[in-house]
């Protein structure tokens, strides 16, 4: 047998690839969702979607690319965010040929923020670092005291995007369009967070779960206002976010771990400065 070849996933692969993807990784998700993934105008320069593995005219195996540029610490970045890599049983010998063209690219740096525990350790093969796959929960308590400090929580378009700085403005812009996504401003005017968050469950429970801040410092201050926000407001009992998003582990919190290791390869960034915005982690309904 021929061994597949390999090529470049363009934008006239994407019905064909999703349809892939559809009947092979995720039954519950049609093409067309997969498809919105890798159509975000995060990086118009993007030089594809992924690579795919044909075999006599068919797809046998791909793996996906979602591309962005965004700034770090003032400096422009290049991200090539790794997702759905699937393969057919009778090709899985081929698998790495995949990663690795994907990986070879230069100019990125790369993650992978839903890898399965194999994935995870094949790429952490490739030279991937895992991120510290701890998270933080804390309940959400009433905080009568936080407008008598001048602290607000904005979530109005107009008034959010103003008490913004330029990155987290630009940030928002690029992610408001996503239904499932909740944004929101804490703090004063000039000295503001930004903070992109989702609802979620634990042990039958609703609480927020924290996707991306702007500034982990002054969210910390202030995150009693914005956890009596999520409670008034939204009925949510408690906040969960990553460990590795946070300078520190506030009072009144508990970690827990057991949670599939995130990775990333780059040559002078570090975990601290992976974002879940501007991944399969958003773009997709997770």
């Amino acid at each position: 047998m021929n061994p597949p070849t390999i090529a470049p996933i363009r934008d006239a692969d994407l019905p064909e690839f999703c349809r892939f993807l559809a009947e092979n990784l995720s039954r519950e998700r049609a093409p067309e969702e997969w498809a919105k993934a890798f159509t975000q105008h995060w990086y118009p320069a993007k030089p594809n979607n992924g690579f795919l593995l044909r075999h006599e005219g068919r797809i046998v195996g791909a793996i996906g690319a979602i591309y962005a540029e965004r700034s770090v610490r003032g400096s422009p970045e290049r991200f090539c965010n790794i997702t759905s890599w699937c393969v057919l049983d009778e090709f899985r010998a081929q698998s790495m040929r995949l990663a690795i063209a994907l990986t070879g690219q230069p100019g990125f740096h790369f993650t992978d923020l839903t890898p399965t525990e194999v994935v995870s350790r094949t790429l952490q093969f490739l030279k991937f670092r895992p991120m510290d796959e701890r998270q933080a929960l804390w309940p959400n308590l009433p905080w009568p005291f936080a407008a008598l400090g001048g602290v607000r929580v904005v979530t109005e378009h107009a008034r959010l995007e103003q008490m913004l700085d330029a990155d987290a403005a630009r940030a928002y812009r690029d992610h408001r369009h996503l239904p499932w996504l909740a944004h929101a401003a804490v703090g004063r005017p000039g000295a503001s967070c930004y903070v992109v968050w989702k609802r979620t469950r634990w042990k039958g429970v609703a609480g927020a779960r924290i996707l991306a801040l702007s500034d982990a410092e002054l969210f910390l201050r202030h995150r009693g206002a914005f956890g009596s926000h999520l409670l008034v407001r939204h009925g949510l009992s408690y906040t969960r976010i990553e460990s590795r998003l946070l300078p520190r582990i506030p009072r009144l919190a508990i970690e827990q771990s057991g949670y599939r290791h995130k990775v990333f390869k780059s040559e002078t960034l570090t975990a601290a400065d992976m974002s879940n915005l501007y991944s399969e982690l958003v773009a997709l309904d997770l």
